[in-house]
């Protein structure tokens, strides 16, 4: 064997060796940041757990008397049940507020504005998900919530011709609704560029070949590109959902609170949500009140982890779709 035959079979040889080696590391790179989440998870979910037992095995005497709860409760039922249906009520409501919203925009910029416009577009709604959430919670508190308090008002009315339900709307328009109003503003990002970045990957073959049938745009959208993105626009929505159901500060400034189970959305003092609740009551908390409001943020965990794994499944029914991954 010549020396140049030797050198090159030695060459291929090392440089093998090498990409194995460089490929262990990856691996044990990636292996080990995975367990690094899986160990955070794990942990929060059992800090949560071990905090929150003292809650859910005190007598409802103690918690009356040590558990912080609002006047004429005695269970952390009492608590819990109705800040799980604000947070919920708030986060439904502003998902449904955004998502016609988002899927427009997400539309527009994709296959109707020109590049240039479609370029500004992507780049301010993007630029939406910067602005922190205290910022938020001050023009919705002092700009947005006293105009938009006309609107519930005249909603009320028009709502109170139903002859089976009566609907009170508050002049200050510190409510549920003006909260989800704003939560959907901040959640639109999300779902923007999710959806966005999915309706792009349409395969150019189908749009064509609908435009060959001689349908038209809007028909393009309707039967080859909407069915496309479907899956990746519920996965977007559901990971806005899961930024709604966490949102605090912003809730927090604009909603006048109250635990009830109410489905007046334009009057004050009838709802809030696990996030707000928990910062506002913990600064004065100590002792077992510190345990409930722990367990109330136990309750939060699981429904943002519901959320997220129905997300998940969702998009790995449609695996064969790149743009719903």
């Amino acid at each position: 064997m010549s020396l140049a035959a030797e050198l090159t079979r030695t060459s291929k040889g090392y440089r093998r060796n090498t990409d194995r080696g460089a490929s262990r590391v990856f691996r044990w790179i990636a292996t080990s940041s995975a367990g690094v989440l899986l160990g955070i998870l794990a942990a929060v979910a059992f800090f949560l757990i071990y905090r929150a037992v003292p809650a859910f095995t005190a007598s409802p005497a103690e918690l009356a008397d040590q558990g912080g709860l609002p006047e004429g409760m005695t269970s952390l039922a009492d608590v819990v049940g109705p800040l799980v249906f604000g947070t919920v009520l708030a986060a439904i409501l502003a998902l449904a507020v955004s998502l016609p919203v988002s899927m427009g925009v997400a539309l527009f910029t994709s296959h109707y504005a020109p590049k240039r416009l479609a370029s500004i577009l992507s780049y301010l709604v993007d630029l939406l998900a910067a602005i922190p959430s205290v910022v938020y919670g001050l023009w919705g508190s002092i700009t947005l919530a006293p105009l938009i308090a006309h609107v519930w008002t005249w909603l009320a009315s028009v709502l109170n011709v139903l002859p089976f339900w009566t609907v009170t709307a508050t002049a200050t328009g510190r409510n549920i609704a003006t909260a989800s109003t704003v939560l959907a503003i901040m959640i639109l990002p999300i779902i923007t560029s999710i959806s966005r970045e999915v309706f792009k990957q349409t395969p150019v073959l189908h749009e064509e070949a609908a435009l060959a049938l001689g349908a038209t745009q809007w028909e393009v959208v309707r039967m080859a590109v909407i069915p496309f993105g479907r899956s990746g626009v519920i996965s977007a929505a559901m990971l806005g959902l899961g930024r709604a159901l966490g949102e605090t500060m912003a809730v927090l400034m604009i909603l006048s609170p109250g635990i009830l189970f109410s489905g007046q959305i334009f009057d004050s003092g009838q709802h809030q949500t696990i996030a707000a609740y928990i910062a506002s009551q913990f600064p004065e908390s100590a002792g077992l009140a510190v345990n409930v409001l722990i367990a109330t943020g136990l309750a939060l965990f699981v429904i943002t982890m519901v959320v997220n794994m129905i997300a998940r499944w969702i998009v790995s029914r449609r695996k064969e779709f790149s743009g719903a991954n």
